[in-house]
């Protein structure tokens, strides 16, 4: 699958960033099982690749010491030779931390500990002297090795639905991920109707508040988690209706759904970037044939 997504023309392969298996703390939550850890499966598939980035949406920085973190990212982009694409998150699966003995901490300690990360990972990956001395994250005394290929980090992409984050993010980060709210701590009603059209688009409105005033500003990535291309998908619009709760007239126009040929979801998406910013577009692995053709439409080859 490694070497299909680059040979099919993506740009990115992104891996998540989950732990546990089936069982009474996952089953609840709606969440998917993953099976391989993150950063073994980036070091595996930047070795497998040569020309594709190798992303991770997202590492969970609850998950991480951050000084080992940062070592990590540092030594993937080396190994990659500059194809690292960080993606980083705060965390929001309340029962996995409970799984794993992790404590989850409220929004507000969770964004802190993000910060502070990000700001450790930045001194790592330039080989400055570290000097953190957060409420959560304190390293000293030491350069950061390895110095990354990619000055002064690899882009960092960061993740989520709520203001906070997201105006953080539009401060900070490279590429900001448009995202549910998953305040419920569950995959499921809540998350969709969360991310309605006019709830992206006060989501997309808190990335700029944060970014006022940014030279550059950061590109918006949005994933499309319910997907069905006429002739190529096994799971037909019908089906992703019954799914979400949302007609298929509705699905349409969904920002995390795309449904139709070819040519109208490459239509969809040029008037989706018109909208809401959107120049970064995330499908599922099972997706990966079926979204081709569009990839080939986008990008020309």
């Amino acid at each position: 699958m490694v070497r299909r997504t680059e040979d099919l023309g993506y740009s990115t392969l992104n891996v998540a960033d989950h732990y546990i298996g089936q069982g009474p703390m996952l089953d609840p939550t709606g969440h998917r099982v993953q099976t391989l850890a993150a950063i073994p499966a980036m070091a595996y598939a930047a070795a497998c690749t040569s020309s594709v980035r190798i992303g991770s949406r997202m590492l969970n920085v609850g998950y991480h010491h951050p000084a080992v973190l940062a070592k990590e990212v540092a030594t993937l982009d080396v190994l990659s030779e500059g194809r690292l694409e960080l993606g980083l998150g705060a965390g929001w699966l309340a029962n996995e931390y409970e799984a794993m003995g992790i404590e989850f901490g409220t929004p507000g300690e969770r964004i802190k500990l993000l910060e502070e990360t990000v700001e450790l990972i930045t001194q790592v990956c330039a080989g400055r002297l570290v000097d953190v001395a957060g409420t959560q994250v304190k390293a000293h005394g030491y350069h950061g090795v390895p110095v990354t290929p990619q000055s002064p980090r690899p882009p960092i992409m960061i993740g989520g639905g709520a203001p906070r984050v997201l105006r953080y993010a539009g401060g900070v980060a490279d590429i900001v991920s448009i995202n549910f709210n998953n305040r419920s701590g569950q995959v499921g009603a809540d998350s969709i109707a969360t991310s309605t059209s006019d709830e992206t688009a006060q989501k997309v409105a808190w990335v700029a508040e944060g970014a006022a005033g940014r030279d550059q500003l950061p590109e918006l990535e949005i994933a499309t988690y319910f997907l069905s291309v006429t002739g190529r998908s096994e799971v037909g619009a019908d089906a992703l209706s019954a799914r979400t709760g949302l007609s298929t007239e509705e699905l349409e126009s969904f920002p995390h759904a795309l449904v139709g040929d070819v040519p109208q979801i490459v239509e969809e998406l040029q008037r989706r970037r018109e909208i809401y910013g959107f120049s970064y577009v995330t499908v599922g692995d099972a997706n990966l044939e079926a979204f081709a053709p569009v990839v080939a439409a986008l990008t020309g080859r």
